[in-house]
């Protein structure tokens, strides 16, 4: 069942929780996607078997929560994110982030940290504002997104992909490998060697500039960036049991 909570921005927020035991599951999914992805529906089913506490949600833009997803960026999304964990969640959460979604994690695990019981990033994708979008743009691009303030990419999915300079701008703000970055609670990474969109070296960067005393990166050979095959979704919910 949907829900939805107003942040104090004005966003309407939707969401799906449910009660039961903790620590809490919370699913940060990616950009562009919703809670209706293989992932959250999975994860949705199995908390509901083991009477486990779960929320998912779509940041506004996304999904059926307000908002246009082109006015948006990663620092609306990470509030989002933080405005449902601190109303609708108690205590620790396990963040189970996937692509953008690991990217948020990391920003919640730095400004609440105190919420975080254990951290799972899926095919995390931190700085790729920066390091996938504006390091791939031509010349002719980012003159353009000097110039309108936009730029339009091609999409396998149908419609143009809209890039606006705020979603750049605001990446920048929102850096998390160029800084230090603590994570003193158990993290799992998982990456897919055949993943087109974040390459593994990503996954390897990450993983060498967190500091933590339990943190893992599991690669997985031949799975890509949906992660959603049967073994990949087992996979998740088994690093899940294994850190909270």
């Amino acid at each position: 069942m949907t829900d939805h909570l107003t942040t104090d921005s004005g966003r309407r927020i939707a969401y799906d929780r449910l009660d039961g035991q903790g620590p809490g599951v919370v699913f940060l999914g990616g950009f562009r996607s919703d809670m209706q992805g293989s992932k959250a529906v999975h994860l949705r089913d199995w908390a509901a078997a083991r009477g486990r506490a779960f929320l998912r949600f779509d940041y506004s833009g996304h999904g059926t929560s307000s908002g246009a997803f082109e006015d948006g960026c990663i620092g609306d999304w990470a509030a989002d994110a933080r405005a449902v964990i601190e109303a609708l969640t108690h205590g620790p959460q396990v963040l189970v982030g996937s692509s953008m979604g690991g990217w948020i994690s990391l920003l919640l695990a730095r400004t609440i940290p105190d919420r975080v019981a254990a951290l799972v990033t899926i095919a995390a994708a931190p700085d790729f504002t920066e390091r996938g979008f504006w390091a791939g743009f031509s010349a002719e691009q980012r003159d353009m997104m000097a110039k309108d303030g936009r730029v339009a990419l091609p999409s396998e999915y149908g419609e143009p992909l809209i890039l606006t300079r705020r979603l750049i701008e605001d990446g920048r703000k929102h850096l998390v490998l160029d800084q230090p970055l603590s994570l003193p609670f158990p993290v799992r990474m998982l990456q897919g060697t055949a993943d087109a969109d974040v390459p593994m070296s990503w996954a390897m960067d990450l993983l060498d500039h967190v500091s933590g005393e339990d943190v893992r990166l599991t690669l997985v050979k031949g799975a890509d960036h949906r992660f959603s095959s049967p073994e990949c979704l087992q996979l998740i919910v088994a690093t899940i049991d294994a850190v909270a």
